[in-house]
């Protein structure tokens, strides 16, 4: 098979343009970090989230993009996705109204349990009970707008 992302057949960083924002609400909070996690980001820039699936949330301050690992990471929470949808690197994720950061990909490796969704915040990074997360409290992943390929930034 070929793939339209690793392969560059696509005329835009991302053909996503539009989707409705995914809510979900956090389930457990995380408190830990790794400083060579190794994640190893899916090639792929989305994935198709279930109502009622548990996914795994984990922040890096690294550049990073689908296809490549990151090391450096805090881990937040879990969360229950509350209403189908789309992810899509690049996406930001809101903690209620406060903007977290932006979605930079997923990495497999307990699947088919969970996913874990890799979101790149600015320093320092810090983990959900250091952010102060609650369980129950709201979040949602929400589109934004990717360039085409040689659009002015």
């Amino acid at each position: 098979m070929t793939d339209p992302y690793q392969n560059q057949l696509l005329n835009t960083v991302s053909p996503c343009a539009a989707h409705f924002p995914v809510p979900g609400r956090i389930v457990c909070v995380l408190h830990a970090r790794a400083e060579a996690r190794g994640l190893s980001l899916a090639p792929f820039p989305s994935r198709a989230v279930l109502q009622h699936e548990i996914h795994e949330l984990i922040i890096t301050a690294e550049q990073a993009a689908p296809g490549q690992t990151v090391n450096r990471i805090a881990y937040l929470a879990f969360f229950e996705v509350l209403e189908s949808g789309i992810l899509w690197a690049g996406d930001t994720l809101r903690l209620g109204e406060q903007t977290l950061g932006q979605l930079i990909g997923y990495d497999m490796t307990h699947m088919p349990n969970h996913m874990n969704i890799i979101v790149r915040v600015s320093e320092p990074l810090k983990t959900g009970l250091e952010l102060g997360l609650q369980l129950g409290q709201s979040l949602r992943f929400e589109h934004t707008p990717t360039p085409k390929k040689g659009d002015a930034a």
